[in-house]
């Protein structure tokens, strides 16, 4: 059995055709997912989604782009869907300076907000960090979020700084990069940090991995993942599937069954 921890089955164009989306992940063994949300909109359908679909949990959260209207209330919403029973995590949350929506301070303020809630309500994090890797560690580590941990999603950096990222508590989300010829980071941290630091996701719809890259992506590519991760790792897809399934029951606790 498989598990994505980062899939948008909240996404608009994910959700036109969401029952293909389930049976074919359910085809090839991806029988657990983690719906995250990026704004309260998708954060409140992830909540909904996870209540009505086995094997689903949420992750609900405000991505470092999409936090520029957001006031005390919609904090507030926030955290109220974060105490609901199939809620695992507080994410996608942390900076993002590819685009030029948001500013530093406007990230760094949404962040910090989110950390505490997250510490508050004794939940890890899932933490997207796009061309800002030191400042990403420095705020976790500024802030004591390795009192909860969590997740960096998507992982590009370097070895170097995922072995500090272990520090504080963080494992590595491995995606559809893990496949491309030119996703060293992603392969070498792979192949250079132990197995119990890495769980396995798709960020449907994006980032589709190799071949079909280019095209929508889906949870029913993961095991497309986990065959890539086992083959440098030199061990079984069976094994590394068993060993992020242990990862994360780690990770998110009595949340997850």
């Amino acid at each position: 059995m498989f598990i994505d921890t980062h899939v948008h089955l909240n996404n608009d164009e994910i959700f036109k055709h969401l029952d293909e989306v389930l049976e074919d992940a359910y085809h090839v063994g991806v029988k657990k997912m983690i719906i995250v949300g990026y704004d309260l909109p998708t954060s409140t359908l992830a909540v909904e989604l996870a209540n009505q679909l086995e094997g689903c949990y949420a992750a609900v959260g405000f991505h470092p782009t999409e936090i520029k209207e957001y006031t005390y209330k919609e904090y507030q919403q926030l955290e109220e869907l974060a105490k609901k029973p199939k809620v695992v995590a507080i994410g996608e949350v942390g900076y993002d300076f590819h685009w030029n929506i948001t500013t530093k301070e406007e990230q760094k303020d949404a962040f910090v907000k989110q950390i505490e809630l997250a510490k508050k309500l004794k939940l890890p994090l899932i933490i997207h960090s796009r061309d800002a890797q030191q400042i990403t560690f420095d705020t976790l580590k500024e802030n004591k979020a390795q009192e909860v941990g969590g997740i960096m999603h998507s992982y590009s950096g370097s070895v170097e700084m995922a072995k500090e990222y272990i520090k504080l508590n963080f494992s590595f989300g491995i995606s559809g990069p893990i496949t491309f010829k030119n996703g060293k980071n992603m392969k070498d941290v792979v192949r250079e940090i132990d197995s119990k630091y890495l769980v396995s996701e798709t960020d449907s719809p994006y980032l589709t991995p190799h071949p079909y890259r280019g095209s929508e992506n889906g949870p029913k590519y993961l095991p497309l993942i986990v065959q890539e991760m086992a083959n440098i790792k030199g061990i079984s897809v069976d094994v590394m599937a068993k060993n992020i399934l242990n990862n994360v029951k780690r990770i998110f606790g009595d949340k997850y069954e």
